[in-house]
């Protein structure tokens, strides 16, 4: 191997929010943000979805938390498309 080319991988803990878990594997993502599981400090990244609240893998049908991008748009400018013609 080359030195001084490949990125640092360490042990890292994730923390699915939806189904409150953690996973603790390698990654080279940074973060700022440490987090103590089991008396070992790891870095901490929090994620959205994971296998433990993904409906695909857990067989049920729930809403997430964050919209997609399409409604936060329409919510957004729902108001502009309502907008009369005047007659001139």
């Amino acid at each position: 191997m080359k030195p001084n080319i490949h990125p640092d991988y360490h042990v890292v803990a994730f923390h699915d929010t939806a189904a409150d878990s953690y996973f603790i594997i390698g990654s080279t993502i940074k973060t700022s943000r440490t987090i103590e599981i089991d008396g070992n400090t790891y870095p901490y990244v929090p994620i959205d979805v994971s296998s433990d609240s993904h409906p695909f893998y857990t067989g049920k049908q729930k809403t997430t938390a964050t919209d997609g991008r399409v409604a936060q748009f329409n919510r957004r400018f729902k108001s502009l498309s309502t907008v009369k013609k005047e007659k001139v």
